[in-house]
């Protein structure tokens, strides 16, 4: 891209955004290199923020004219590399459409920009006796449009759902600039299901600029408890233990004796340190349901060698408990100048297995691994604890981690739960689907994106266009002419 290419779109971003909305500046691009992926930086060529879908609608339409890839990007909390910016590109922010439109507690619905952070829908209803469920670790910082992009959990999602759950309607601008609605306050709708589509889409299928929401009524009762136990694996057993006696937490979450140190020594929440693990479980519902589960629970941890059970006294110390386990990943500084996590996900009754080869992976590495997840749904959080001053270090906590995500899939499971795919696991999607698999989701996200300017170079693990071999993606071609139909 030329000098006087840059300049000439530059201006045409400041017509459509105002001098307020377009970042040029080599020094403030700096902060948009990177999602919380820390290891890949692209410098993007500028960095637009838009305050309306229309200004979505009209960047994205002069990228497409001019065939200049873009990246849609929310608070950059991502873990996978999706919001990692493209060469000779932009970066789209959502930043800025960060309004609640309509909230409709009658209906239990709201509507929100995707730039809204996600525990503010929370807020905005908690008076009404409602809130949000979906609650990822980053809930205080990421925003909706992340969360819709990724599909995120959280740690009550073994219960209430992930995002997909609780998604009903969208607004979408295509990558042609085209601005369509999707679904809507209603919970069934005709047709295909295009909002399930493009939940965890992770951004190659447009830029999602409004989000219809479905939220629920607080529990009557909630009752959150840990225990601790000499082996992790006892912990993991505990968790199938748990759900094969017909109960269903609202959440269960794992750490290991590594996090629980530095996160104790971050936030003080009581944990015990010398803990080999401790098992979150959280009830909730009618007071006499939750008073029913309450000793099956504590039965099935005693039976798999809990040391002690601790149920949080009132509201403050079950925040508390909450609060030590959704700061884990930040508290990893207390112990570790790096670390490098993955996200991959297995069955239940696998954790105790799957835990122990994890172990001996770190061993065979010399790497540290602090383990911490969502045990209710199998979604493991592997943080593989490096040196990025130590040479080698940084690439061998990548292959261990590869390991890791292998032997996931080896035991039944996948290479990802809510962080999504990105630029960092696409290496990875081979190991769950063959050329045909790929090439079948590619033809989807063709009939959306045939310029292939949107999102680019991620999810896919080898360079899959919507053109024909050796011509070049972002370039005017006959292809790109032609309608879907003659295409395929």
């Amino acid at each position: 891209m030329s000098s006087d290419w840059k300049i000439a779109f530059k201006d045409k971003l400041l017509a459509i955004l105002g001098p307020q909305g377009v970042i040029y500046k080599d020094d403030e691009l700096i902060a948009y290199e990177c999602d919380a992926l820390t290891g890949h930086r692209v410098k993007p060529v500028f960095v637009a923020l838009p305050e309306t879908a229309e200004q979505v609608s009209s960047v994205v339409r002069e990228c497409y004219e001019q065939n200049v890839p873009y990246v849609p990007r929310g608070a950059g909390t991502g873990l996978s590399g999706g919001a990692l910016p493209t060469e000779e590109g932009i970066v789209i922010s959502l930043s800025r459409m960060n309004k609640i439109l309509d909230i409709d507690i009658p209906n239990e619905r709201v509507v929100v920009e995707p730039g809204v952070v996600n525990v503010s829908v929370t807020d905005a209803v908690s008076s009404s006796g409602y809130y949000y469920a979906p609650d990822p670790s980053s809930q205080i910082v990421c925003t909706i449009g992340g969360n819709v992009a990724e599909n995120s959990g959280g740690v009550h999602c073994l219960k209430y759902g992930v995002t997909s759950n609780h998604v009903l309607g969208l607004e979408v601008v295509l990558p042609d600039g085209e601005i369509i609605q999707i679904g809507g306050k209603t919970a069934e709708r005709p047709g295909y299901d295009l909002a399930g589509l493009v939940v965890g889409s992770e951004g190659l299928l447009g830029i999602v600029t409004k989000v219809t929401l479905r939220i629920v009524r607080k529990p009557e009762t909630v009752k959150t408890l840990f225990a601790t136990f000499d082996r992790i694996e006892d912990a993991g057993a505990s968790v199938s233990g748990i759900t094969a006696r017909g109960v269903i937490p609202a959440g269960m979450e794992i750490m290991d004796n590594l996090c629980i140190r530095s996160v104790e020594e971050a936030i003080g929440c009581g944990y015990p340190v010398d803990a080999g693990a401790i098992l979150l479980v959280e009830l909730d519902g009618p007071e006499a349901e939750v008073t029913a589960q309450m000793p099956i629970v504590q039965s099935v941890l005693k039976d798999h060698n809990a040391n002690e059970i601790k149920i949080a006294r009132d509201s403050n110390e079950r925040d508390l408990f909450w609060k030590g386990r959704k700061s884990a990943f930040p508290a990893m500084g207390r112990i570790s100048s790096d670390y490098y996590v993955q996200d991959g996900v297995i069955p239940r009754s696998k954790l105790a297995e799957v835990l122990g080869k994890v172990g001996e992976l770190s061993k065979k590495y010399g790497l540290r691994v602090a383990n911490v997840f969502h045990a209710g749904d199998g979604n493991l959080h592997p943080l593989v604890l490096y040196d990025g001053n130590v040479e080698d270090e940084y690439h061998k906590a990548l292959e261990l981690a590869g390991d890791i995500l292998t032997v996931c899939v080896d035991s039944g499971g996948s290479i990802t739960g809510e962080h999504g795919v990105g630029h960092d696991k696409k290496r990875f999607l081979s190991l769950m689907f063959d050329e045909s698999d790929l090439d079948t989701m590619n033809l989807l996200r063709c009939s959306f994106d045939v310029k292939g300017l949107c999102n680019p170079g991620k999810v896919f693990p080898t360079p899959r266009t919507c053109v024909e071999p050796g011509m070049k993606p972002y370039k005017e071609h006959p292809l790109q002419k032609k309608g879907l139909g003659e295409m395929y």
